[in-house]
């Protein structure tokens, strides 16, 4: 991970080094190792280097391309190098750094190039010849990248504050962002919390001249393409190879290297196999929650599974105590890494991991997040079946779910209900229950904390159905496929790409490699469920990797009750503040009797049906906290 910044002046005035340099000030924590910077004429590039890579400890950003004219500044991870040198015709020692290969494939194959890379990256290229600036940012938005865009001034960087250094970019706040984030809604990919400023969408790329801005995307999923084996052990096969490729491409470090160990599937795999794969002993980061009470160490004490883990050996440990953490701690650090509002609420416990990866000199992480999306539970597989009239094998399989994931704790028929009845009844069902029941707030879908004016200036209820409409009849496919495209995942890749960066770690996520995802959405659904198993073929794929408790462990371990006990606990007066009216910065936002009401929700029931409105509080303080604390204007409005 580095920090990139630069400017395009689009009616050729001269780029200005003291504009880059300033820049690259706001972001020199993404950096340390060294910083650069390139101008000539309208364009001017910053670089400041945090040195992961064995390659990159002799990278120098900015760079200029040996024969082309070509100019490069870059954050990337490139991970099919060897595959690159061979459709370019390189030789072992051409193309040294990441940022050359990304160099030698734009002079080949042009705007194409970031379709053939592979990797974690967001880059710009300013090809001379063309007066062309090239951008791109990676398939799952893992290295972030935001730009502004006038007539006369295209301007770039790793972070937002890198652009609001410039005085000619205005700080004026975006309402709709504010009305998204309050309802949590992100299927906006390009919008921020600024107007004017704009995040570019992952697998995109931005192509701007003096005339022209364009964005285009460069890479989709296929929904529709199957694979087909012949045999479930090819299947397994095929994802054990990949698998292990995707950890082995973020294993490649010059530094001390980490690993995230909750004893879940996702971050066990992770860890066994990276272990396997180095010389040396693999640091691992658990968070452990010793002091709750007993009714909430239930479901979320994962110490047993991680101790089976640790117990494999050529591990490192080292824990941190989640439960004497508070959900808001360093909020204003956070906001100040973040640029916006926090809308995460475990991303406390991320926090104070990466603090810990740098106490121990641990560069690079490596990170489970969203397993569970890249290879999918498959449940809808049951779903399937019943559209097929496969009525005897889809009783068979219900049974064999509940004995094997639920342990007895559940029947075939409820696991029917749960998994398969409910998807196919229709949405009207589902309402008059609710009204029957006197469930009316869920019917009005008003459980939100948004000042009801507000959201009707913005016709918020109508940009969701729009931005996320419901869908139909699914299957196993659409179904995953919808998951892998989820928006909330770019949000919150970019958040921890800010937030690591706060300590100089470099996080990599093995399930995010393109390969692996690609692979998992082309299975069969018989091979995400099976035989009364979720996420099949990633089981069987770690035989022998992983011990068989961790394999075949039916269990996922639940952080919330943590949260909302300790949101509580230790950041009472800031809800207390929200509820009595003092941040004025929410006003027009916020509708000051439902915070109230919440709250007292809240209090009376932190971990049932307060549980929900702790979300809703812990959003609107955040966003309280954050417009406090920024200089930062507002429409006016008759």
């Amino acid at each position: 991970m580095s920090g990139i910044a630069g400017v395009f002046r689009r009616d050729g005035g001269p780029a200005s080094g003291p504009d880059i340099e300033r820049m690259l000030r706001t972001i020199a924590h993404r950096g340390p190792d060294r910083a650069r910077v390139w101008y000539d004429g309208p364009v001017g590039l910053g670089n400041c280097m945090l040195c992961t890579t064995p390659e990159s400890l002799f990278e120098i950003l900015p760079a200029k391309h040996s024969t082309a004219p070509l100019v490069i500044t870059a954050d990337a991870r490139i991970d099919n190098g060897a595959e690159l040198r061979e459709a370019l015709g390189l030789g072992a020692g051409d193309a040294p750094t990441d940022s050359d290969l990304i160099l030698e494939a734009y002079a080949k194959w042009g705007e194409d190039c970031a379709r053939h890379l592979i990797g974690d990256f967001s880059f710009v290229i300013w090809d001379i010849e063309r007066q062309t600036l090239f951008c791109a940012r990676d398939s799952a938005g893992i290295r972030s990248f935001y730009y502004y865009a006038s007539p006369t001034l295209l301007a770039f960087g790793s972070e937002i504050k890198a652009l609001r250094s410039l005085p000619e970019i205005p700080a004026v706040l975006n309402e709709t962002r504010v009305g998204d984030y309050l309802i949590n809604l992100y299927e906006d990919r390009s919008m921020t919390f600024y107007q004017g400023i704009l995040r570019l969408p992952p697998a995109s790329t931005l192509t701007v001249t003096p005339r022209e801005v364009r964005v285009r995307t460069y890479w989709k999923l296929d929904p529709e393409h199957e694979l087909k084996l012949k045999s479930d052990d090819e299947y397994t096969q095929g994802f054990r190879e990949r698998f292990d490729e995707a950890v082995r491409c973020r294993t490649r470090t010059a530094h001390g290297i980490g690993s995230a160990l909750s004893g879940g599937l996702d971050s066990s795999a992770i860890a066994c196999t990276a272990r396997n794969q180095l010389a040396q002993p693999l640091h691992t980061f658990s968070i452990i929650f010793p002091g709750l009470p007993r009714e909430d160490l239930k479901v979320i004490d994962e110490r047993g599974y991680i101790d089976t883990v640790l117990a494999t050996g050529n591990f490192t440990p080292h824990y941190i105590r989640g439960d004497e953490l508070s959900p808001m701690r360093d909020v204003d650090r956070v906001h100040r890494h973040l640029d916006e509002a926090n809308f995460a609420p475990n991303l406390y416990l991320h926090w104070a991991m990466y603090s810990a990866a740098k106490e121990n000199n641990v560069r690079v992480f490596l990170d489970g997040l969203d397993g569970d999306t890249t290879v999918s539970h498959g449940f809808e597989r049951l779903e399937e079946m019943a559209r097929r009239m496969q009525f005897s094998q889809l009783r068979k399989e219900a049974e064999l779910i509940a004995a094997n994931l639920f342990g007895g704790d559940s029947t075939a028929r409820r696991v029917l209900w749960n998994y398969c009845a409910k998807d196919i009844a229709p949405t009207w069902m589902f309402q008059a229950w609710r009204l029957l029941r006197g469930r009316f707030s869920e019917v009005r879908a008003n459980s939100t904390l948004t000042d009801p004016a507000f959201a009707r200036r913005l016709q918020l209820r109508s940009r969701a159905k729009a931005l996320a409409p419901r869908t139909g009849h699914r299957n196993a496919r659409t179904s995953h496929y919808k998951a892998l495209t989820f928006a909330l995942h770019q949000h919150g890749l970019e958040m921890a790409d800010k937030a690591s960066a706060a300590f100089g770690v470099e996080p990599r996520y093995p399930f995010f490699d393109r390969r692996l995802i690609e692979y998992c959405l082309s299975l069969p659904a018989s091979q995400k469920l099976g035989h009364g198993w979720n996420r099949l073929v990633f089981r069987r794929a770690m035989e022998g990797v992983l011990p068989p408790e961790i394999q075949w462990r039916s269990s996922k371990g639940n952080l919330s009750p943590n949260f909302h006990r300790r949101l509580l606990d230790f950041d009472s007066d800031v809800l207390d503040r929200l509820a009595s009216g003092s941040a004025a910065s929410t006003d027009g936002f916020l509708h000051a009797d439902a915070v109230r009401r919440a709250l007292d929700e809240y209090r009376a029931s932190p971990l049932a049906a307060g549980g929900q409105k702790s979300i809703q509080l812990f959003t609107a303080a955040n966003l309280a906290i954050w417009l406090e604390h920024n200089k930062i204007g507002r429409v006016t409005h008759a």
